[in-house]
């Protein structure tokens, strides 16, 4: 007796929770190393803005000029993948910049008659909608007579270029209830929803096996045409 082939079951994705800072998804059927891909993704090439550059124009503060530099690339900015693309794919061409892949911000701050805390709100954006996610986030510390002031520029980056880039606060991949079932869980640091993280880790995702796939078939190709 002839037994017919097991058919497979088919993918299913169900959302288990979703907020502003945190989304669960359950994979059925579903390998985990394409889940597990997915969370790698997330983590080291979904692009978030940044502060890159650092131009000081005066700081009387006790903090020197790099440490306020390394201060302001950590503030999670609002990013919008739709508008803006990394400096390298830009038609601008330039190391400056323009508005389609830098976002310049600007601050100017001074303790007159008592000790005061610099924060991320006092940045003052060129693009309403392009900000730091909190206004509360310290930069710096000024005594009565200090004044910092400068300007900075904001880029797309990715995590593998480094963290400052990461718009994952928290990537993991858990056990569903069943052999059949992984979970994803991503939490952000706002500069990105964590549904668009997940959609923008998915896209490269099957971008890549495409362009895999294009690549083993050109190499097919190649031999076959070696061969006749």
């Amino acid at each position: 007796m002839i037994e017919s082939p097991k058919t497979l079951d088919s993918p299913s994705v169900e959302l288990i929770e979703k907020a502003d800072e945190r989304i669960s998804i359950k994979f059925k059927h579903v390998p985990r190393e394409y889940v597990n891909a997915i969370r790698r993704l997330a983590i080291s090439e979904v692009p978030t803005l940044a502060i890159d550059d650092v131009v000081m124009i005066e700081n009387s503060s006790v903090v020197h000029d790099e440490a306020v530099a390394h201060r302001l690339g950590m503030i999670p900015l609002f990013t919008d993948l739709k508008r803006f693309v990394m400096p390298q794919d830009c038609d601008c061409r330039s190391t400056l910049g323009c508005s389609k892949c830098r976002i310049l911000f600007v601050l100017d701050a001074e303790a007159v008659e008592r000790t005061r805390i610099v924060t991320s709100g006092e940045l003052k954006s060129e693009d309403e909608e392009i900000k730091p996610v909190s206004d509360e986030i310290p930069i710096l510390t000024l005594a009565p007579g200090q004044k910092v002031k400068f300007e900075a520029y904001a880029r797309l980056g990715n995590g593998k270029s480094h963290a400052k880039w990461q718009p994952t606060s928290a990537a993991v991949v858990k056990d569903g209830e069943d052999e059949s079932e992984s979970i994803l869980i991503i939490e952000t640091n706002l500069a990105l929803r964590p549904d668009e993280v997940v959609l923008a880790a998915s896209d490269m995702l099957s971008t890549k096996i495409k362009n895999f796939a294009q690549t083993v078939h050109s190499l097919k190709t190649h031999r076959s045409s070696k061969g006749s």
